[in-house]
């Protein structure tokens, strides 16, 4: 060849390429430098566009390529947990408290098997979660292969959402479909994305990459607003109950229990929506409530369910007309004989509601009601003025303490058990605290790994968790994550010795309680091993500057409070059939030999075997 023609070839060629760079932007938009990127960096992409700032994972394996994509990645951090479930929770609480997605991780087998007692709280909870659960090479599948899970089979009844992608072509089109329903749905989706996968090109797809945030307004029809405000017209005894699904309604809720002359009560959930600036209300009812709560619903002639998912049916009136309101039509009906079941936004319904409601002049069920909540209101408040003794300080005590000395915008995070119950009944809601649970779920161990999502998605605002000792047992590893990042959490425990909730479980079924004692570390100690400022207090003297000074401190610290084990939480309503088998409990630890644990629980406890007989 002549060498002359080298050049002219060299510039045609070019000139093809450069034709053919053309042709393929014509045919697919998408820059040409996403050709060049992995499915592990388009996953980051689309979550940082979806508004995830945080994943919450432990690293490792078939997860180590979407390790590295954050690493590149400067919108979206890295949260190394202790243990997955401790993600999982974290990343719940962020959704709950913010309403943009939580992202949680786990590598393939043990990691990913790790999130799904948090991912069953977070489908419970209604809150938008992403899990990536990365898998085993995809050419290892249905080999038992090590390490091997399925996890359609694993995840299916605790997400909305549950795939596994395995090839390049599907997944930004999988990974749309289930960022946008857990968006929509509120609850879970889990993608399950094998390690080959995560590291090979990704390609451009014609479906959309972006995700769409809705914000429906959903009214039920005039016609069944008739039917409701007839109801609610024709009857003067109307209670209403409130759920979480009154966020953002309190001045319609308000507006109504005015003009119906209404008492208000509401669940644990809906206690911190519903509490404050409301001169209606009459506090909770269930496990966890009151009197008050409890017979202003029970009286009526008509109980107005509003956002209410309420799980105890036995707390709810039976020989009553019931009328539930619910943005999600499948609840209706589910817990209580209802008469009317109507679909729509609380706040919403209400509006349209208030036009057709006539004005109620007679206000003597409401104020039957009001006297009987200031009276349970004296009661609960006799609790916090006796402190206990050394070793067995009343939690009461404690817990309204805690309560004077939080911002007026802390969140606040409680353990399943014997701290939620004091939570419920001393925590004041301000408009601007929020307080997250296992309230759905029931799990132990929350409120750490909860707080670790709340001080990160809100650094500017006051975190306290408020463990049980059996709760703090369980994640006491998380402690570590709490220092890593250098989150100011002001963790107190309440140190009874014992599995309380389970022990007053056992009690009220005629048993003697039974392996729940626990012989538990110094948890000041601990906490000062890991990096923590830690306080052991026993002295009910100690409690309060104890308190005010770690919550005067920068960055975290941990108060380790030894509570009484024998201090017991009264339902509402107290049955026969409890009272027989409290009783009987007893009994059996006398004729065991443990008469000083009957006697301590008796001392610890008049108040309330003096309210029962």
């Amino acid at each position: 060849m002549c060498t002359d023609t080298i050049p002219v070839l060299a510039y045609v060629k070019i000139e093809l390429f450069f034709a053919d760079i053309c042709y393929y932007q014509r045919i697919n938009p998408k820059p040409i430098t996403d050709m060049a990127k992995k499915i592990a960096e388009q996953l980051i992409d689309t979550l940082a566009e979806s508004g995830v700032e945080r994943i919450y994972a432990v690293t490792g394996d078939s997860l180590n390529e979407v390790n590295e994509a954050v690493r590149k990645n400067n919108k979206i951090k890295w949260i190394h947990v202790r243990h997955e479930e401790t993600g999982a929770y974290a990343a719940a609480a962020e959704a709950q408290l913010t309403g943009r997605s939580g992202c949680c991780a786990g590598s393939s087998g043990p990691g990913h098997v790790h999130l799904i007692n948090g991912l069953y709280d977070a489908q419970r909870s209604g809150a938008p979660v992403i899990a990536i659960a990365s898998t085993i090479p995809s050419r290892e599948f249905g080999t038992e292969y090590f390490q091997e899970t399925n996890t359609i089979k694993l995840f299916n009844d605790c997400s909305y959402y549950n795939e596994v992608a395995t090839t390049p072509k599907q997944f930004p089109r999988m990974f749309q479909s289930a960022i946008q329903t857990a968006i929509t749905r509120k609850g879970v989706a889990v993608v399950g994305l094998p390690g080959d996968l995560a590291k090979a090109s990704a390609v451009s797809v014609d479906s959309s990459v972006r995700n769409y945030f809705t914000r429906p307004e959903v009214c039920p029809s005039e016609e069944d607003l008739i039917l409701l405000a007839d109801l609610l017209n024709s009857h003067e005894r109307i209670t209403l109950f409130c759920g979480i699904g009154c966020r953002g309604a309190h001045e319609e809720v308000i507006a109504l229990s005015e003009k119906l002359n209404a008492p208000v009560a509401y669940t644990f959930k809906g206690k911190m929506e519903m509490q404050y600036e409301n001169p209606y209300e009459v506090g909770m009812t269930g496990l966890l409530g009151m009197p008050s709560g409890y017979y202003s619903m029970h009286e009526a002639e008509v109980l107005l369910m509003l956002g209410t998912d309420f799980p105890y049916s036995a707390f709810l009136p039976d020989d009553i007309k019931i009328a539930q309101i619910d943005i999600k039509p499948e609840r209706l009906g589910r817990r209580a004989k209802v008469d009317i079941g109507l679909c729509g936004d609380v706040k919403m319904t209400i509006q349209a509601l208030l036009r057709m409601l006539t004005p109620k002049t007679d206000d003597t069920f409401l104020l039957k009601q009001l006297k009987r909540y200031e009276e349970v209101k004296k009661d609960l408040a006799a609790y916090t003025k006796d402190k206990g003794e050394v070793n067995k300080i009343h939690p009461e005590y404690v817990m309204s303490e805690i309560d004077k000395l939080s911002s007026d915008d802390a969140v606040f995070t409680v353990d399943t058990g014997m701290t939620c119950v004091w939570g419920a009944r001393y925590l004041q809601a301000t408009g601007n605290r929020h307080m997250l649970g296992s309230f759905n779920h029931g799990s132990m161990a929350n409120a750490l790994p909860q707080a670790i999502g709340a001080a990160l998605a809100y650094p500017e605002r006051q975190v306290v968790a408020l463990c049980g000792d059996g709760g703090l047992s369980m994640t006491l590893g998380d402690l570590a994550t709490v220092v890593q990042y250098k989150l100011p959490i002001k963790i107190i425990v309440f140190n009874n010795r014992s599995l309380g909730m389970v022990k007053l479980e056992m009690e009220v079924d005629g048993l003697p309680d039974w392996q729940t004692n626990m012989l538990n570390p110094d948890f000041a100690q601990v906490a000062e091993a890991m990096g923590i400022t830690g306080f052991n207090v026993s002295d009910p003297e100690e409690v309060l500057t104890t308190l005010y000074n770690a919550f005067e401190m920068d960055g975290p610290v941990l108060v380790n409070i030894m509570t009484d084990p024998n201090a017991l939480a009264m339902p509402p309503k107290i049955e026969f059939g409890q009272m027989v088998g409290f009783a009987q409990s007893m009994y059996k630890l006398l004729i065991n030999g443990r008469s000083q644990e009957v006697i301590d629980t008796i001392n610890s406890n008049y108040k309330h075997i003096r309210e029962v007989f």
